[in-house]
């Protein structure tokens, strides 16, 4: 007897589904039961947290392309999922959520675990979310959530009640009121038309100064995005998902834009006359041009992305890819390189004012270090991803990314948690390579330390160890300490934003991973070294001063005020402070202050 979810987990795979992560419970039973029976179908990926699970589809979605798949039992393993599915959400990322239900005879009579899951995941889920009533039903339902999450990049949600999923399968009856669908999904050539391309152009042509800012969107049009800025003569940013787009030794690279940004794409968006976005839904707009001081062109597969940060005077609905390369022969190469020779120079102050920050000396280890020195470390074809909060900061503007590599981590959510789920996710796509995760100590302790243990589950199934996960262990909240001082003005409040000293390192070997402990800045550098040569997966902890401040590419008057009040006001960490941020602005302004200023 082929049961529906027997017929679940054949259709799936049909659809090219490998992979699926979650984790069990009496209301999924039935799907569990049906990948048991077919052991060679898909694989599944038992997590600690379906939190974790929903995140892990979502990498996984970032880093092949694929449909991701994350599964949960009824009630409260439902409602787990949410925040990864909204990662996936806000990031347009393609993923399908399998949760269980109560049985279809006690719904609507307040049974245990029976939550009203088709409206709790409406929104997160909103271009498909249904609940099955009956066998012949579950085929059209699984052929449509994932042709809606493929051909729309959304994700999409399918309901089973725990009755319904040991029930005989039936293929719907050639009957009124029945529908019969069909696999497959080839994704369009999106373009647009000659005419609005020609308008485009000439609006680039026409520029003096032009400036390109890439995100996501464009990871598949690297060879285009670098010849259309070579073209024009211009200077590229990128926006945090766009980090892997261009390699940062391209010269008129200005790096990340942002509050986490460099101070040359800050410039280069200050002074440019052109403005090109490709495939961004960077949400700053007071990082971008000031309104009329640039034309705009704007390419997008999503229509509503379009002319939302800035008003763009050509908006082309688009494949980056595709686009650009229709665009290309309609460019007009510039002679004048003055421009990208002045956008040069500007990145390499940037980069040596980075190298000095980077080198100052901390109370024990400045954060800024651990980057920079692995950056010049990194295997090649090596994926990065990084947790939100202070340590964005330090991936954004410290690494250095090389033709060849991945990285991600929680863009439009910027979700505390996403860094080791992303890198097991990554691990599992592409076992062979290396993974590097950077975290927070606050984001080891709400979710990631558990998930080592799923490291420790699989890591030998793998193929090889080459997994590292860096600690930055300051026992602070440090990002939303950083916004307290300098957004509201307010001194550190030590109740919400000091968090307890546990030892990572130890834990890891204590379930069978390396641990390595760092507190010396000029031990950065062998550690680094001694992780990434490991055929274990590794937890190196770095003694990091919560007192570096992650400081933005342009500091506003009202910002050193707010920041100025926040000391008066009788900040706890007042002397550390003060005397890493005299340290920070003293290297960037003095020629060959450094290590040890």
């Amino acid at each position: 007897m082929t049961t529906v979810g027997d017929f679940l987990i054949e259709r799936l795979s049909q659809w090219g589904v490998t992979r699926i992560f979650g984790y069990p419970g009496d209301g999924i039973n039935g799907v569990f039961g049906a990948m048991r029976r077919a052991p060679d179908k898909i694989e599944f990926v038992q997590c600690r947290h379906e939190e974790m699970a929903a995140f892990m589809a979502s990498a996984h979605a970032k880093f092949t392309g694929e449909l991701g798949v994350c599964i949960a039992t009824s009630g409260p393993g439902a409602s787990h999922l949410i925040t990864g599915l909204y990662d996936a959400r806000m990031d347009h990322m393609p993923v399908l959520a399998i949760t269980g239900q109560q049985a279809r005879t006690a719904l609507g009579g307040h049974y245990q675990q029976e939550l009203d899951l088709v409206s709790m995941f409406k929104d997160v889920a909103g271009a498909f979310v249904h609940q099955a009533t009956a066998p012949s039903q579950v085929r059209h339902l699984v052929d449509r959530a994932v042709r809606t999450a493929l051909g729309e990049r959304r994700v999409t949600a399918l309901i089973l009640p725990n009755d319904l999923q040991e029930m005989p399968y039936e293929e719907p009856a050639r009957a009124h009121g029945t529908v019969h669908s069909g696999v497959g999904f080839s994704r369009p050539r999106v373009l647009p038309y000659e005419t609005d391309l020609q308008r485009a152009a000439d609006v680039l042509n026409a520029g003096k100064k032009v400036a390109m800012l890439v995100g996501a969107g464009a990871l598949t049009a690297s060879d285009q995005v670098q010849a259309v800025a070579e073209k024009l003569g211009a200077g590229v940013a990128k926006a945090l998902l766009g980090k892997a787009v261009l390699p940062d030794a391209l010269p008129w690279v200005t790096g990340s834009i942002g509050l986490l940004g460099t101070e040359a794409s800050y410039k280069l968006m200050t002074e440019c006359d052109t403005l090109l976005m490709i495939g961004s839904g960077f949400p700053y707009s007071e990082f971008l041009p000031k309104e009329g001081q640039a034309r705009g062109v704007q390419i997008d597969l999503s229509p509503d992305m379009l002319s939302l940060r800035y008003p763009m005077e050509v908006n082309l609905v688009g494949d980056a890819a595709e686009t650009l390369t229709a665009l290309l022969p309609l460019l007009t190469p510039t002679t004048d390189r003055k421009w990208q020779s002045k956008v040069e120079r500007w990145r390499g102050d940037s980069d040596k004012q980075l190298r000095k920050r980077a080198l100052v000396s901390a109370d024990a280890i400045n954060p800024q270090r651990v980057v920079y020195e692995l950056s010049s470390q990194l295997p090649d074809a090596a994926i990065i991803t990084s947790d939100s909060g202070s340590c964005a900061n330090w991936y954004a503007r410290d690494l250095q990314i090389r033709v060849g590599m991945m990285c991600s981590l929680s863009g439009g959510l910027a979700s505390m948690g996403a860094a080791v789920p992303y890198a097991i996710a990554a691990k599992f796509a592409h076992p062979q390579r290396p993974v590097i995760a950077l975290v927070g100590d606050g984001a080891m302790q709400m979710n990631n330390m558990a998930e080592l243990i799923t490291v420790a589950k699989y890591w030998k199934q793998w193929g090889n160890g080459k997994w590292v996960c860096a600690v930055f262990n300051n026992q602070d909240l440090n990002q939303v300490t950083w916004e307290q001082r300098v957004m509201e003005g307010d001194p550190k409040f030590a109740a919400s934003q000091d968090i307890p000293d546990v030892p990572y390192h130890l834990f890891a070997i204590s379930i069978g991973l390396k641990g390595i402990y760092v507190e010396r800045e000029e031990d950065v550098a062998g550690a680094w070294e001694q992780a990434l040569s490991s055929d274990v997966p590794v937890l190196i902890e770095f003694k990091t001063d919560p007192n570096v401040a992650p400081l933005p590419p342009h500091i506003k008057l009202t910002q050193a005020k707010k920041f100025a009040g926040a000391l008066l006001a009788g900040d706890p960490d007042e002397v550390g402070i003060i005397k890493q941020t005299a340290k920070q602005i003293v290297s960037s302004v003095l020629p060959g202050r450094g290590k040890g200023a």
